[in-house]
């Protein structure tokens, strides 16, 4: 049983890195297998087909970062004792979390960081509707907390300011190479410098998108 979960453990760990290089479509259980050092039928064998797979290398981490994103609101709202809690609070709990993750190596660090943001910006239609089962519990006590800390901004318009901060966050964690794809830009830093500095960035970036001013329609 302990070689059998040694297996497995490989095989997601491969299987994680090559997910966020390569793509889903690009990568084939040939090439995990490779990686991982085990046989052809490995995969098979453990998760099914390639696409459970997947399913299991997003399922490992999503679970502890839920989960960590859960314990951070019923903390903040614990000390909040009732009264709403602050957008900021609401922001760092879920989306702080995130990052912080690729901090902590037996967590995925950057290598799952890249990976989550990688899937949410190119999925198959499995990876939408398992990120989808995996968030709905989540989302939706997020959800609840941004209504009650913004009583005076429209909840159409809170939740269309929630998605804009879910794309502009896949964006930012799926790596500066593929901003410099579509625009040629280049920031000039070293990676351990953008990846320190990530966290702040993008805090303050969908704080300003949460707080700013309603548009003429709203």
């Amino acid at each position: 049983m302990e070689i059998e979960n040694d297996t497995r453990r490989l095989i997601l760990d491969a299987a994680e890195r090559l997910f966020m290089e390569q793509g889903y479509e690009a990568t084939s259980t040939r090439m995990v297998t490779a990686a991982a050092k085990v046989n052809l039928a490995a995969v098979n064998y453990h998760f099914g087909s390639k696409e459970g797979l997947m399913q299991a290398v997003l399922r490992r981490r999503l679970q502890y970062l839920n989960e960590e994103r859960l314990r951070a609101l019923d903390q903040a709202e614990a000390k909040a004792a009732g009264q709403p809690l602050k957008p900021s609070q609401i922001v760092d709990g879920f989306f702080g979390t995130l990052l912080r993750m690729a901090q902590d190596e037996n967590a995925g660090g950057r290598t799952f960081l890249r990976l989550i943001g990688r899937s949410m910006s190119e999925p198959a239609s499995f990876i939408r509707t398992l990120l989808a089962s995996e968030y709905a519990d989540v989302m939706e006590r997020y959800k609840v907390a941004l209504f009650r800390a913004l009583p005076n901004v429209p909840q159409a318009e809170i939740v269309w300011r929630f998605h804009f901060m879910l794309g502009a966050t896949s964006y930012a964690i799926a790596g500066t190479d593929a901003l410099e794809l579509v625009t040629d830009l280049h920031s000039n830093e070293d990676p351990d410098i953008q990846a320190a500095k990530l966290l702040d960035r993008l805090m303050s970036f969908l704080l300003g998108g949460l707080r700013a001013p309603l548009p003429v329609s709203a």
